[in-house]
């Protein structure tokens, strides 16, 4: 399902044993805090709280199990140990999620791509790790060389001393540029090939909607949602801020990375709204626990890997 309002990178997290897909991230907009329907989207506050490590896990439990260790990882999060979590405790427990899977992730890929064990990896050994005998495959053709080419742009991008090669925070800022203020351009850039279908350098009005309402759907007969309409008056009034019709590079980063927005804080608040039941502004165990789907899913969720690391 395609969202809007922020950005999230969808990694290859391993190396490829199929036909390669694009490398680094397959798009900039596939997953958010709501939807493209305006209904807030679970999964994102799944994945804020447990990590994206431990999200494809959710269904492994049933609820009871769930619940019980929701309650264990509550003592977790509650870094006083006052029995309730504040706002100021949730922020840091979503930023130490985050950051923990970001760093496990990187750590995973430099150790697959860093064939030499030098520390570093150059756009070689991050290729050919990564395409293996895809790379002469002549079937890929020119969908090969446009990832190619994009993986080198964001290699390139995020090599900062310029040694032709990435060191660990480098690949880092490689493998989730969202995450690096200075890879904003590269962000923006490649949302701006994924949706402008024309490659005039900009995104209509057509192909912000297309791409939230895909061709085949549009196609289907099916009457067109009530999103479709409203993300339609979202591009006019605010999404096209000049009013030509049509987003630029500059209008396309305000959407897709928006300075002034700290979704950290917007999802740690979101979290403790809607699970304060007395609204005295904290979370206690048992508000927690009553609220397991909004934590950890509808059905359950495993979370073994949190809950096995020492450091949490």
């Amino acid at each position: 399902m395609k969202v809007i309002f922020t950005v999230t990178v969808l990694l290859l997290l391993g190396l490829i044993s199929a036909k390669p897909k694009k490398t680094a991230d397959d798009t900039f907009h596939d997953q958010t805090h709501e939807g493209k329907d305006h209904e807030h989207n679970p999964d994102y506050d799944h994945e804020a709280f447990v990590g994206k490590d431990a999200a494809p896990e959710y269904d492994e439990l049933p609820p009871e199990e769930s619940k019980k260790r929701l309650g264990d990882l509550f003592h977790k999060v509650d870094k006083d140990g006052d029995s309730k979590v504040t706002e100021a405790e949730m922020i840091e427990w979503i930023k130490f999620t985050q950051n923990r899977y970001i760093v496990d992730d990187s750590e995973k890929q430099m150790k697959d791509h860093d064939r030499n064990k030098d520390g570093k990896i150059d756009f070689e050994e991050y290729k050919n790790s990564t395409y293996g005998e895809y790379e002469d495959d002549a079937d890929e053709g020119d969908s090969f060389k446009e990832m190619v080419v994009r993986d080198k742009r964001r290699f390139t991008k995020a090599d900062s001393d310029a040694d032709g090669s990435l060191n660990k925070e480098e690949y880092t800022a490689f493998l989730h540029p969202e995450n690096d203020v200075n890879m904003r351009e590269v962000v923006v850039q490649e949302t701006l090939d994924d949706i402008d279908k024309d490659k005039d350098g900009f995104i209509s009005k057509e192909e912000y909607v297309g791409d939230l309402w895909p061709e085949e759907e549009q196609k289907s007969g099916e009457p067109e949602p009530d999103w479709v309409a409203s993300e339609k008056e979202q591009f006019d009034q605010y999404r096209d801020k000049n009013k030509d019709g049509k987003m630029d590079a500059s209008e396309v980063a305000d959407w897709i990375m928006p300075e002034d927005m700290d979704h950290v804080t917007s999802e740690a608040k979101h979290l403790i709204s809607e699970s304060d039941a007395d609204q005295d502004g904290f979370v206690t165990k048992e508000e927690m626990v009553e609220k397991y789907d909004l934590y950890v899913g509808s059905q359950a969720t495993d979370f073994g890997e949190a809950l096995k690391k020492d450091e949490l």
